[in-house]
């Protein structure tokens, strides 16, 4: 079995009082995905306690948003890639702001009381930081702690997913081995 694939399935994990190791067979056992899918499930949870004329608007939102949380994470964990593994979760990601920015629309429209959006929504920025973490991991593994990580906030007029894209299409023009399908032709996106 090869080195990455031997890293892919066996993660080491440390806490205060021990460290141990934890073999990772599907996504299921990732603790982000364990906590993305409790997340959806309180959403879903949301979206079920809406009024009735909400049943093709904000529910429907809710519902998808929730979903495409949970498999994204999946589907980019099933990636043999490690850039398609990076775009799925940053697919997941973007649902999940989504979903903090829907229970704000809930909020608003007094759909939910101020505590349980805060409490909804400290969920949500728990997992938004698992999610950065995993994501660090993924562009680690590949690379090392070499990588520089443009974690600094963006610039004006460009989002978090934008300036992913252009750290990728960095890494690309520096790496044009990492292309899945690598020729020694020009890169077509």
């Amino acid at each position: 079995m090869s080195d990455w694939l031997n890293e892919l399935n066996t993660m080491n994990t440390s806490s205060k009082n021990s460290s141990k190791t934890v073999a990772y067979r599907s996504f299921e056992d990732l603790e982000v995905y364990k906590i993305g899918r409790e997340f959806r499930k309180t959403m879903y949870q949301v979206a079920k306690h809406l009024p009735d004329f909400e049943k093709f608007g904000l529910t429907s939102q809710i519902r998808r948003a929730a979903v495409s949380l949970t498999n994204n994470l999946a589907e980019g964990h099933g990636r043999f890639h490690f850039l398609d593994q990076i775009k799925f979760t940053l697919i997941s990601r973007g649902s999940l702001e989504e979903l903090i920015d829907d229970l704000n629309v809930c909020f608003d429209e007094n759909y939910l009381s101020a505590g349980e959006v805060e409490k909804h929504k400290s969920v949500g920025w728990h997992l938004l930081k698992l999610m950065n973490g995993y994501l660090r991991y993924l562009r680690d593994r590949k690379f090392g702690t070499s990588l520089e990580l443009r974690e600094m906030p963006p610039s004006y007029g460009t989002s978090d997913d934008e300036e992913s894209l252009i750290w990728l299409e960095e890494l690309l023009e520096q790496h044009p081995d990492l292309l899945p399908f690598h020729d020694a032709g020009p890169a077509h996106y």
